[in-house]
């Protein structure tokens, strides 16, 4: 059998903070928490520190902490607000700090002190897990659940799972990421009771999977769940709320990555499976090569990001390569895409690479119509077509006609859709943030050199194009 304790071992003094570094975080969590508490006195308010600094669950290098406002059920949402970014301006302003405010389901103060990101949060002071008033309303269940189920033993196995997860590019439920939260990664090991028995468990889940701590539901209500969790790789119900996926945010490609990595790590354990692997960017002889191999032409659509929040960008760039393959992919056009990806720095640069398994097409285009029996449809298709190059003709008792293509290459095709105002481009579909930026700027790329040049502005962009190449298996 494997060793994987002394592996484990090794791994964990490597990523367990350093006492000092804990003692740091721990005292200026301790002071933020009672500046924050005497701000909100007088509206009544609890105040809660949340996230892995709580559990003892963070990595080293994490400089950020969040700390809850709960204010009473019977505040108005408009009043929640104007308490909640007057506690936080307050902190920040108290200790010294600089703060700017965010924006999610309610707004809240977000800074910076001694180095150290902190987000300070308004929520409502909810007695119910099943009547919250917000999203945000149910942090504080989840830390009381964590601080009574997760003991101080289990905090290195939540910390290695952490970072398994971390050097493979799939922790954070984030938009971007798509993968597994924090939360998630605690209750895994409340389950399971070890990151190896996690690992093992990982390794035998199937499409569906289900998992309810909180013992709600009975074997006979799965089918019901699926049903209400449809399309959602595994359902790992909250603890705190009967009615919620902790797991809904995990794509089915880190699902199925989850599940290699477990298998390759029990069968043969190494300490580099958790840290990660320094990828080079790709350069210009491997791009040459990759493109000899595949016969393909590649079409990047490049522009400025919108100032949007990750969350929002990254879920319009999806939308807006699947639209873009749509356009192209329409029953007049021909066009066809074998593969996309989209990738943004978040500041600078924001791409779509769509390979094209068909980008060129011939000037004629044989359109074909209605059976000659049909007379209804045969009579539209023929008004339609009056003057075709060829035809009308009969084939297989089916009306055809040969027409002259608009448009011969998708390059052409995408630059006569994307140039237009902004308001013609989302009754397109282009997502709002996107049609606005296309409206002011954008590039269509397929030279090698202008590839390059991106590269080479951003390496991160190069990266991302080794990594679309050389396309990992999931099993």
């Amino acid at each position: 059998m494997p060793n994987y304790q002394k592996i484990l071992k090794d791994v964990l003094k490597q990523i367990k903070p350093k006492p000092e570094e804990k003692k740091r975080l721990v005292g200026l969590a301790r002071t933020v928490l009672k500046t924050t508490a005497k701000a909100s006195k007088k509206y009544k308010a609890k105040v809660i520190l949340a996230g892995s600094l709580t559990r003892d669950t963070w990595l080293p290098g994490k400089k950020e902490f969040d700390v809850f406002v709960a204010f009473p059920e019977k505040l108005t949402e408009k009043k929640l607000e104007k308490l909640g970014l007057k506690v936080g301006k307050d902190v920040f302003t108290k200790l010294g700090g600089s703060y700017r405010v965010e924006y999610a389901q309610h707004p809240y103060t977000s800074g910076i002190i001694e180095d150290v990101e902190i987000d300070v949060v308004p929520c409502y002071d909810v007695k119910d897990a099943e009547k919250l008033k917000s999203a945000v309303d149910r942090t504080p269940f989840h830390v009381k659940y964590i601080e009574k189920h997760l003991t101080l033993k289990l905090a290195d196995e939540v910390r290695l799972l952490k970072q398994f997860l971390t050097a493979n590019g799939i922790y954070g439920a984030d938009n971007k990421t798509e993968g597994f939260s924090g939360y998630v990664c605690e209750l895994f090991v409340i389950r399971y009771k070890s990151f190896v028995n996690v690992l093992k468990a990982a390794a035998q889940w199937k499409v569906g999977e289900m998992i309810d701590l909180g013992k709600f539901y009975t074997k006979k209500d799965f089918h019901d769940l699926w049903k209400k969790f449809k399309e959602q790789v595994m359902i790992l119900i909250d603890p705190t709320d009967k009615n919620r996926n902790t797991t809904a945010a995990v794509s089915t490609t880190n699902f199925f990555r989850f599940k290699k990595l477990a298998k390759e790590f029990l069968v043969k354990p190494k300490a580099e499976m958790f840290f990660e692997k320094k990828l080079q960017p790709l350069n210009e002889r491997e791009l040459i090569e990759k493109q000899l191999q595949r016969r393909t032409e590649l079409i990047l659509i490049v522009f400025n990001p919108p100032a949007v929040v990750p969350d929002v960008l990254w879920p319009q760039l999806r939308r807006f390569a699947e639209r873009l393959q749509s356009i192209l992919e329409e029953v007049k056009y021909e066009f066809k895409v074998l593969r996309k990806g989209i990738y943004t720095n978040e500041k600078d640069l924001a791409a779509v690479l769509l390979e094209m398994e068909v980008s060129k097409l011939p000037i004629i285009q044989k359109r074909i119509g209605p059976k000659v029996f049909d007379f209804d449809d045969s009579k539209r298709f023929l008004e339609k077509y009056k003057q075709p190059l060829a035809g009308p003709f009969i084939e297989n008792n089916f009306w055809a006609v040969e027409l002259k293509r608009k448009f011969l290459t998708a390059r052409e095709k995408l630059f006569d859709s994307l140039n237009k105002e902004a308001n013609v481009l989302k009754a397109k579909g282009i997502p709002n943030n996107i049609a606005e930026q296309l409206e002011k700027e954008f590039e269509i790329i397929s030279d090698n050199s202008k590839i390059m040049e991106l590269i080479k502005r951003d390496n991160n962009f190069g990266i991302f194009l080794r990594k679309y190449f050389e396309k990992e298996s999931l099993i």
